[in-house]
Parts: structure tokens; sequence; C-alpha cells
């Protein structure tokens, strides 16, 4: 099989885009690039200080912030009881800014929005190294506007770290195939291992694909490229294993306890309750809901269905032109499948369709999946729709066939947008349907004139406005959410029944706790904690507005043994607490308190107040 070098590959990137890798224009793209990149921050950052945050997180974070033992450990609360029901590490960078900076909203989201920004920037240099400078344009601009991308960026979600750190690890891929570096390729499985302490396993699913590539495509034996993936995937997994194995030997009287685990274990959190326990298992979201307190059920998510990305609000968050990207993939790597192994297009097209199909296919099979899962699809998107424009630019690929080839993705994708902003319904500008039919009809005249008229400049043009008719719905969808200050759990033209029990929980809830916490520091009669609640879904909108402790009862699910009903006796018998706030349950902790402690009636629909006295507990 024929190789090509390095130098070889950097000189057929460049060819595929013919006069956009001209030197005449090379000045264009950096700063168009800062434009870009600048759009995306203003986009990201626009009054973050108003967008309400995830309050689970952001009482963790806080918590984090408080002392150097919770910030190791990820600690959800206060007195450090239980941690996070996730590893901590883009919740780590949060709590280091709000330790220089002070607690404010903006404090803890603007990491995200830099996070976003950078992922801008490396995504466009990821694609350049195998598709050019045009086509690394093109994949920042498209992952910019993004209506995923833009409301994740905009809250305290942890993907915006681990979609970074995975794009930098597609980065280190892309230059190791077109060196054959051993280093560059041992970074991408530090960044990947970087990446799981972010997000667990879904940072995993991405090494088939970022493997897959370089074994394809990478220069040297074949043999050694196998060796140099097995040395990857040993340091991807000592990265990502060394936090998890360091608690786990710590003694368990020396740390919080493991939220999402049922034995104190860290390794069961990650791999059975945010792993395989997501498919097909009751979902965090479903046991919280089943505890009756009002809290959790107001999430929905979509039945499983193959479909399941292409319509409703999913649809209006990531899926505009991810039937477009698939063909793209498609056609790229069949196109090319006679090119020599170092071709850097078809490379780029396995590498980014790789990373499309398995979170694609994940996301479309995993019981629940809240909206901003699907930014991490955004990137390969982008992508493979930049190199499809760099392959259709091509000499190689210029002929009439591509054209109308892409005359049919263009039409297909308008009438897709057209009907994903009407299913939206009155939620969605009455003008934008017309605006994206009129505007993918110009592109689409713009194209088949450059079949019947062989000109480059025609079809340059064609190009580009098939990239306006693509992109203008989720643009406006984008805007839309930052102009109604909307973020990570929001999706484009929501109907208005979903932001409002979406605000209910980040806005309404907090609002009323606020209100509340004189009333509760007046009753705590010298208590240390300000009081124990049912779920730390519950404990966290006073931990976050008080920064006291809010003891939760059964972590976030309410479902976990900590605390055992014999550590609440010991908190109550030695003061820890008076007041409980807990609603109707058969959890044996729980009954407990119904039966020994003060009823003070109700304190919402669903949840009373209970007040509790060491006497109570023997």
């Amino acid at each position: 099989m024929t190789v090509v070098s390095g130098q070889d590959l950097s000189q057929q990137a460049q060819d595929g885009e013919r006069p956009a890798a001209r030197a005449d224009t090379a000045w264009l793209r950096r700063p168009a690039l800062v434009l870009v990149a600048a759009l995306a921050g203003l986009s990201y950052a626009w009054a973050l200080d108003r967008d309400p945050l995830e309050p689970y997180y952001a009482a963790a974070v806080r918590s984090m912030s408080m002392s150097w033992h919770n910030f190791i450990y990820g600690a959800f609360d206060p007195a450090g009881t239980v941690t996070l029901d996730k590893l901590p590490g883009a919740f780590w960078v949060q709590a280091l800014a709000v330790r220089a900076f002070g607690l404010h909203t903006w404090v803890i989201v603007a990491p995200q929005a830099v996070e976003g920004v950078l992922t801008v920037l490396v995504l466009y240099r990821a694609v350049q190294r195998l598709a050019g400078p045009a086509a690394g344009l093109i994949a920042a601009a498209i992952v910019a506007v993004s209506p995923a991308t833009v409301a994740l960026n905009r809250g305290n979600i942890s993907d915006s770290l681990m979609i970074l750190l995975l794009v930098l690890a597609a980065d280190a891929v892309s230059s190791a195939i077109a060196s054959g570096s051993q280093r560059r390729l041992v970074l991408a499985g530090v960044w990947v291992g970087l990446a799981f302490q972010a997000k667990m396993i879904e940072a995993w699913m991405l090494l088939p694909a970022l493997g897959l590539a370089y074994l394809l495509s990478a220069p040297g034996a074949l043999r050694r490229r196998v060796r140099q993936l097995a040395v990857v995937g040993a340091v991807a997994g000592l990265v990502s294993l060394s936090w998890m194995t360091a608690v786990s030997l710590v003694p368990a009287s020396h740390r919080p306890y493991a939220d999402g685990s049922h034995d104190n274990s860290v390794y069961e959190q990650v791999f059975v309750y945010n792993g395989f326990g997501r498919f097909g298992d009751q979902t965090p979201l479903q046991l919280l809901a089943g505890q009756s307190i009002g809290v959790g059920s107001a999430l929905k998510t979509p039945a499983v269905a193959p479909d399941r990305l292409l319509r409703g609000d999913l649809g209006r968050d990531t899926g505009w032109l991810l039937p477009a990207a698939v063909v793209i993939a498609a056609w790229g790597i069949a196109s090319r499948r006679r090119r020599p192994r170092g071709d850097p297009l078809r490379a780029c097209f396995v590498l980014w369709g790789g990373w499309l199909a398995t979170l694609a296919v994940v996301f479309s099979l995993t019981t629940t999946i809240n909206a901003y899962y699907t930014a991490a699809l955004t990137p390969a998107v982008a992508a493979l729709l930049g190199a499809g424009v760099a392959a259709a630019w091509s000499r190689q690929r210029s002929a009439a066939g591509a054209r109308i080839g892409l005359a049919v993705i263009l039409a297909a994708t308008v009438a897709y947008a057209a009907w994903l902003v009407t299913a939206a319904g009155t939620q969605a500008p009455g003008w934008l349907a017309p605006a994206v039919i009129a505007v993918g009809v110009a592109a689409l005249a713009a194209v088949l004139g450059s079949v019947a008229v062989r000109s480059d400049t025609l079809l340059g043009y064609a190009l580009a406005a098939a990239l306006i008719a693509g992109s203008l719905a989720p643009a406006v969808a984008s805007a839309e959410l930052v102009m109604h200050h909307e973020g990570a759990f929001d999706t484009p033209f929501e109907p208005a029944r979903e932001a409002a029990a979406i605000d209910n929980i980040f806005l309404q809830i907090p609002a009323q706790v606020q209100f509340t916490i004189p009333r509760l520091e007046g009753a705590q009669n010298g208590a240390p904690y300000l009081l124990a609640t049912q779920t730390a879904a519950l404990a966290s909108v006073f931990i976050y507005d008080s920064g006291l402790e809010a003891l939760p009862i059964g972590g976030f699910t309410g479902t976990i043994p900590s605390p055992t009903l014999q550590q609440l006796q010991a908190d109550i018998r030695q003061g820890r607490f008076h007041l409980v706030l807990a609603g109707a349950s058969t959890d044996p902790r729980l009954r407990w308190i119904a039966a020994h402690c003060m009823d003070l009636g109700s304190a919402t629909a669903t949840l009373r107040n209970y007040y509790c006295q060491p006497h109570d507990a023997g």
C-alpha cells in the first residue's frame, strides 16, 4: 500500500482547497478566525450573570471552594459527608475560580465560556491539519453557532471541559497522523484521560474513532502503529483512573461517601451509576422523581428511538446539520477509498465520522438524555462539513456528479430545517421558515448553475451560499437562546410550558428557598448544620444560597445508604441539626424522623418540616 509523508499530507491538504489556500487570501483567515472566536465568546458570555445555574453543581462548587479537603474529594456539601455523583474534574476549575474571584454567577459560568472559545480555536487547528485552513475556518464557524454548543457554554455543566479536551485529543491525533509522532499520540491519550475526569466513560467512547483514524492513516508499519496505539490506550487508562484509584485507597472514614454507589465505591459510581446503568435501568432523574418531592419530574427525556436526535427539542438543538454530516462522512470515505493510506481528507472523514457515529448511536440508545449532551456531536458535525467543502472544492472532486450531490444534500438540509422550524409552532419567528426556504432556493440555483457553467468562481459562490442556507436556522436559534437568557437545559423555540418548568426548578424554587433561609437560621438554635433534607437535590439550593451545611439524606437520588439511620440518630443526639425537610417516603430513615420528630406542618405541597431534639434519638 502506498504511504505518503507528512510533507505530502500538508501539501495534499493545501491542494484540497485550491484558491482558498492561496497566499493572497491567507491574510484573511486569521482575522476571520478571531472574529468567529469573538462572536462565540460574546454569545457564551452575554449577560451570563442573569442565567440560572444548575443548583446541584453550583452547591458542590461552593462547598469545594470552602476547603481543600472538599476540593480534593469533590465533596457536595460543606461538611463533606458525601461527594458529587460524578467525578469532580470540571468542577475543580469552577471551584478554583470561586476561590480566586468570590462567589458570583459569572465566576462559575465564565470557565465554560472560556472553554467554549478554546474549543472553537482548537477545532480550527485540528481540521486545518488534515483538510486545510478554509475547512478549519468553516468548522470553527459552524461549531460556534450551534444551538447545543451555545446553550451548554452558558451554564455550569461539565460537558464544556470534556468537549474541549476531546477536541484537543483529536487535534493531537491529527498531528500524529501527519508526522507519525509517538509524542503527539501519547498526548492524545493524556487529553482523553483528563476528559474522563470531566465526564467519565463518555470520553472513552471516542477512543475507537481516534485509534481507527490513526491506524488507517498514519505512516509506519502496521505493527508499529498497533504498538503505538497500545501505549496510548495504557496512558489514557492510567490518567483516567488515577484520581479514582487514589481516592479508593483512602480509608472510608477519612473521605466523603461516594454518591451514586451502594458500597461507597467511586468505581461503582462511574461504571454502574454513570455508566452501564444508563442503559435500561432507572436513571438518576427517574429515581429522584420517585421520591415524590416535586423535583426531577419536570425534566423530561425523549423516548429511545432511532430518530431521537432528529426531532423535537433535540432536533432543534443539534439536528439541523446532522443528516448532512452523516451523508458527507459516508461520501467522503467512499470517494477517497482508493487514495494512499496517508490521504489527509480521508483521515479527516474517518476521525470525525467515527466520532459522530459513536456518540449518535449512544445518545439514541441511552435511557435518558439531557439536551446539552448533544453538544458533544457538534465538533464532529462542523469538522465533517468543513472537510466536505474542502473535498468539493478540490480539483479531483469538482466533477459534475459531486456538484449534483451537493445540490441534493443542500435541498434536503433546507427542507429539513424548514420542517424543524415549522414544527416548533408559534415559538419560532414566523419569518424564519420562509427565509430559510428563500436562501436555500438561491443557494440551490447557484449550485445547479455551477453544474451548467464550469466556473470555479461560481462554484465558490455556490458553496458559500450553501453554507449560509444550512447555517441560517441554527444561527437564529442560537441568537434566540442568547437573547432570552437561556442555558444548558433549554432548547431553541421550546414550548412555553417547558420553559416554565425549567424556570421553576432553577429560578423559582431557589428564590423561595432564599426567602426562607433567615427563618431557618432563627430555628437553627445553635446547631452547626442549618438542616437535613431528603436528597442532595433539595439540599443544593440551601447550600448554594447560604454556604451552610444542609445534610443530604440519600445523596442525589435519595436512595443511597448515606447517612445511615444510626448516623442520623447520632447527629441528632449530638445536636448537629434540628430541622428536617422531607416528604412522604418508605425510606426507614425518613419514616423514623416522621415518627420521632415534631411535625411543624407543610413546607410545600409535597414537603413537611420536622423539628428534632437530642432526646428524640434517645
